[in-house]
C-alpha cells in the first residue's frame, strides 16, 4: 500500500473509533499517535531501502515530538490507531496487523538479547489496552483483546481476552467476550477464589457451621442470608 493510502487509513480509523475526534484537520495537526504512525511510514521505507542510520534519526525525531517510540524496522498494517500514544514502545521486529488499536503506555517489546524475531506479532483487529506489556516473539491472535496493565508472555489464540500479571486468557459465561470495557475487566483470580469460597460454604452449611460474613468474594449485594455478622466468635 502506498504511503498516502496508509496515512489516510490511519486518519479514517481515528475518525471511526475515537468519539473525541470531530475534525480531520484537528487529528492531522494535534494527534500524537497519528503523527507518529505517519512518520513511521517514512522511517520504515528508509529502513527497508537500507538507509538505516537516517531511518533511526527520523524515528528519533518522531519520538521527541510525540512521545511514541516506534523502531523503523517494525511492520505496521493499515487502519491502525494509537490513542493518546504517550509512552507507547514498538520494537524492531514487531508486526502489527490491520485495524489494531493501541492505547497509551503499551509496550511491544523483547525479553532479552536474542537476535532475529524477538518482538510480538499482532494479527488483525487486536486491541491492546492502556499500560499493557506484550513481550517476546509471540503471536496475539486475530480479534483478541489485552486488558489494561496486563503482561503477556505467551501466544494468545484468536478471539481471546487476556487480563492479569502474568496475562491469563479469560472468558465470561463460557463465551468469547465480544466487546471489552477497559475498566470492568474479568478477574480470573477472584473468580477462582469465589469458586473455592462457594465450596467451603456448602461444606460448612452441611456441617451446621455459620459462614463468615466478611469475604473478598462476598459483599452487601450478594451476602448469604445465613452468614454470621462477625467472624471473631467463630
Amino acid at each position: 500500500m502506498k504511503a498516502k493510502e496508509l496515512k489516510k487509513s490511519y486518519l479514517d480509523k481515528i475518525m471511526e473509533s475515537d468519539p473525541a475526534a470531530t475534525s480531520r484537520t484537528a487529528v492531522r495537526h494535534t494527534y500524537a499517535g497519528y503523527k507518529a504512525l505517519c512518520t513511521h511510514v517514512r522511517a520504515h521505507k528508509l529502513w527497508v531501502d537500507g538507509h538505516k542510520t537516517l531511518a533511526r534519526f527520523v524515528a528519533y525525531i518522531s519520538r521527541k515530538r510525540t512521545g511514541v517510540e516506534i523502531h523503523p524496522g517494525a511492520t505496521i498494517g493499515k487502519s491502525v490507531m494509537i490513542d493518546h500514544g504517550h509512552g507507547v514502545v514498538i520494537g524492531e521486529t514487531a508486526e502489527i496487523g490491520d485495524n489494531c488499536i493501541l492505547y497509551q503506555g503499551v509496550t511491544l517489546g523483547g525479553t532479552g538479547k536474542d537476535t532475529g524475531k524477538r518482538h510480538p506479532t499482532l494479527e488483525n483487529d487486536v486491541m491492546v489496552s492502556a499500560g499493557a506489556k506484550v513481550l517476546g516473539p509471540l503471536t496475539i491472535g486475530e480479534g483478541s483483546k489485552i486488558g489494561a496493565g496486563s503482561v503477556v508472555l505467551k501466544s494468545v489464540p484468536p478471539h481471546s481476552t487476556v487480563v492479569g500479571v502474568p496475562g491469563r486468557i479469560v472468558k465470561q459465561q463460557g463465551k468469547r467476550v465480544s466487546d471489552m470495557d477497559q475498566v470492568k475487566l474479568p478477574d480470573p483470580i477472584l473468580e477462582e477464589l469465589k469458586r473455592l469460597n462457594d465450596r467451603i460454604y456448602e461444606l460448612e452449611k452441611n456441617a451446621g457451621i455459620k459462614t463468615c460474613r466478611y469475604s473478598i468474594t462476598i459483599d452487601e449485594n450478594n451476602m448469604r442470608p445465613d452468614s454470621s455478622t462477625d467472624c471473631a466468635d467463630e
